[in-house]
């Protein structure tokens, strides 16, 4: 039932064979629930992830950013296990979240301040992937059009 057909989109598109998968893979992950987080876009190319994750300090908490996929892991210091608690709401559980990056999309830092992990995101992609402007110079009819570095040198 979480099948998903994405020929129409295949149709008109190129490259994009592993979205199939990532979709798939994304319904199929169970989420838990915790620790609850927000997404933000924060400017044209950078994000924010937070993660509510009190209790846990800089040392309990590990991340880790592999082939566009980064995992952050919370693992549990039980101190006083001698406590009674009347009641006990504040989760103390191990957790692993992952989310799934962008081409191009790095981290760029993380801090923890007042049970949040706030780990910043952005988006870098290389100059000569950029989107650039392209000189049109008057040529033969008939003729392939030439080059800035082919005008120059015929000028020459």
């Amino acid at each position: 039932m979480n099948a998903l057909d994405l020929t129409p989109l295949f149709r008109s598109t190129v490259g994009f064979d592993a979205l199939s998968g990532m979709l798939d893979a994304a319904l199929e992950q169970a989420e838990s629930g915790f620790p609850w987080y927000n997404i933000e876009k924060t400017g044209q190319d950078t994000y924010r992830i937070d993660l509510a994750i009190a209790g846990f300090n800089a040392d309990d908490v590990e991340m880790v950013s592999h082939e566009g996929v980064l995992v952050i892991r919370g693992k549990v210091n039980i101190e006083d296990e001698q406590s009674i608690y009347l009641y006990h709401g504040i989760p103390e559980q191990a957790f692993e979240r992952r989310f799934q990056l962008a081409d191009y999309v790095e981290v760029d830092g993380a801090r923890l301040e007042n049970g949040i992990l706030r780990i910043g995101l952005v988006r870098r992609v290389p100059e000569a992937l950029k989107a650039r402007q392209i000189k049109i110079v008057a040529g033969t009819v008939g003729s392939q059009p030439l080059s800035e570095t082919q005008q120059a040198s015929k000028a020459a």
